[in-house]
């Protein structure tokens, strides 16, 4: 039915038939009109960030947590270049963000009227799609088809910027039948005759290896990844962004693989004779120097952006489509087929993985006097295993050994920025997850120089009485930049070093929170258990060992297979080049 309608009370409108239920957001004058819009309903809450970046952070962990696309609400100008960092990091980890931008109005564009700003022309790399709607009547379908851009195919943000006169202007509104993009038409299904052909190739591995990343979580497909794993018998790695879409208590669970992977993961990858790649995309991190990434191998590709096959590594048999379609389907083949692994082959393999596995790379000397940040995420781990909880994190070395000791079951239970590394993601994260799942316990894994990028949203967690615990580990340095000082630059800690950081304790209390401070291991479980139970936002400040390193480690430009183990016993002076220059 068509309503007459301002454009601010369209925004509204369009939001709540896409059954939105968070906005989170901050004013400005570019978009008061819909606040206004706000203020007269109920249905939608918004959540009052305390800067723009936060507020699409918190809608990607609001997002990561639910599956649902994550909503933005800024004003023009510096409300919309604040927005970009959060924006270029959905984009880069395919998070479906829906970003409304307050925009001078249109007769006022292109003359540099106050606070504005190219908002589609900054955008347009950060983002999937973006709009500036100069008609009112173009409002409805616009908003309603960034949704479906948004969610649909890979996912990612969009921007709608509205002109403060088209929020004003009154046109008809009226939810479009089909809300589909006119040329977007995202490929769903794969190819059978390829799917065919991989899984004849799956089937007659030797030495084969299952290669996973985010696109099986934002696909939904983790159910069906765990039946063709156990279905095969194969081992099975993730990417960074794939914990948790196959449970890490598993057999065939062989740990992340990459650039803080485990020794097995990364030699499983590098010796294998079939890699079935689902849903990741051969990132630098992972392939390490690119002639050298796995080269005896034939590759299977999965993806549902056809832009990413062959984009870093050629592939043997690339499959464009959703991995939950693509998969169903290979295990009907499978099944058709009446497909058998080789057992004795397989057999052989498993015995090698557990020759890697015996170097034990997640290794570390334990201390009795000083806390070692391995042993803190693993009595957080061991503490919280059996509550309903979910993990933000930072950007660092706290977020690898995250990756590396916190173990997930379950899909949606980890948001971390991976393609853009953004350091303060994780805090304003973890205010959206909350948001998302008010009964759960919600931890941001922190850097101490990493959260206070977006420290400012403790207060938002104050506001809205959301008791997120942020765990540092604080080792006083910006710790992997210390570490690549350390091991490619001679030691020359150059502006590493974190002076004059605050006392966390009294921090939290002023932003009405609990500060809880330990430094020795005697008392860390202690401490985490209060932390636990405090009903409050949380700052835990603690101490831990400033030179410990990140292991195992490749150096950027070496290949996969050859990884520094640090106190495992292999010689780190052998591991990096003699100039110790290297590509980041």
């Amino acid at each position: 039915m068509k309503m007459e309608m301002t454009g601010a009370e369209m925004v509204l409108e369009a939001l709540k038939d896409q059954g939105v239920e968070h906005l989170f957001g901050y004013p400005g004058g570019a978009v008061l009109p819909i606040y206004d819009e706000i203020f007269k309903q109920k249905q939608i809450k918004h959540i009052l960030v305390r800067h723009e970046q936060g507020a699409v952070h918190a809608a990607e962990g609001y997002s990561r947590s639910t599956g649902k696309v994550g909503c933005v609400l800024v004003t023009s100008g510096p409300g919309a270049t604040n927005a970009v960092t959060g924006l270029a990091d959905a984009l880069m980890d395919s998070i479906p963000i829906v970003c409304i931008t307050g925009q001078v109005p249109t007769h006022l564009i292109g003359n540099d009227a106050f606070q504005e700003c190219d908002t589609v022309g900054i955008t347009r790399p950060a983002t999937k799609h973006n709009y500036l709607v100069k008609n009112v009547d173009d409002l409805p379908r616009v908003l309603h088809e960034a949704f479906y851009v948004a969610a649909n195919g890979r996912p990612g943000p969009v921007v709608v910027d509205i002109p403060k006169d088209v929020q004003f202007a009154k046109g008809m509104y009226e939810r479009p039948k089909n809300a589909e993009h006119k040329t977007y038409r995202p490929r769903l299904k794969g190819d059978p005759d390829k799917i065919r052909a991989a899984v004849e190739l799956i089937a007659k591995a030797k030495r084969p290896v299952f290669y996973t990343g985010g696109g099986i979580i934002n696909a939904g497909a983790s159910e069906l990844l765990r039946e063709f794993v156990r279905l095969t018998g194969y081992p099975i790695t993730s990417t960074l962004m794939g914990l948790g879409s196959y449970p890490a208590s598993d057999r065939q669970w062989l740990g992340m693989l990459g650039m803080h992977g485990t020794y097995e993961a990364n030699w499983a990858m590098h010796d294998c004779d079939v890699m079935i790649c689902l849903g990741a995309r051969f990132d630098d991190r992972i392939t390490g120097r690119v002639d050298a990434f796995s080269p005896g191998s034939k590759k299977i590709h999965v993806d549902i952006d056809a832009s990413s096959i062959n984009k870093n590594v050629h592939v043997d048999i690339g499959i464009v489509g959703d991995c939950a379609n693509v998969i169903t389907d290979m295990l009907a083949v499978w099944r058709q087929m009446n497909a058998q692994p080789d057992k004795a082959a397989l057999a052989g393999w498993w015995k090698q993985i557990e020759t890697w596995r015996a170097r034990k790379s997640l290794s570390y000397r334990k201390s009795d006097d000083i806390i070692k940040p391995q042993y803190a995420i693993q009595r957080l781990y061991e503490l919280t295993r059996d509550k309903d909880v979910y993990i933000t994190t930072e950007v660092g070395q706290h977020q690898m050994w995250a990756a590396q000791f916190f173990k997930f079951e379950d899909p949606r239970r980890w948001m971390t920025s991976g393609g853009l590394g953004t350091m303060g993601y994780g805090l304003p994260a973890a205010v959206g997850v909350q948001m998302a799942h008010p009964g759960s316990l919600v931890i941001d894994i922190a850097g101490e120089a990493s959260v206070q990028m977006t420290m400012q949203e403790m207060s938002t967690a104050a506001q809205y009485h959301l008791p997120i615990k942020i765990f540092i580990l604080n080792n006083q340095y910006m710790g992997m930049v210390r570490q690549w000082q350390e091991l490619l630059h001679g030691g020359r800690y150059s502006e590493s070093y974190s002076e004059s950081l605050p006392d966390f304790v009294k921090l939290a209390e002023a932003y009405r929170g609990v500060g809880i401070r330990c430094e020795k291991p005697a008392d860390l479980d202690a401490a985490i258990l209060e932390m636990i139970n405090v009903d409050k936002p949380v700052i835990f400040d603690c101490m831990v060992d400033q030179n410990e390193n990140c292991y195992p480690m490749i150096p950027s430009g070496r290949p996969h297979n050859e990884m520094i183990l640090g106190d495992s016993g292999e010689n780190i002076e052998d591991a990096i080049s003699e100039e110790g220059k290297m590509l980041v």
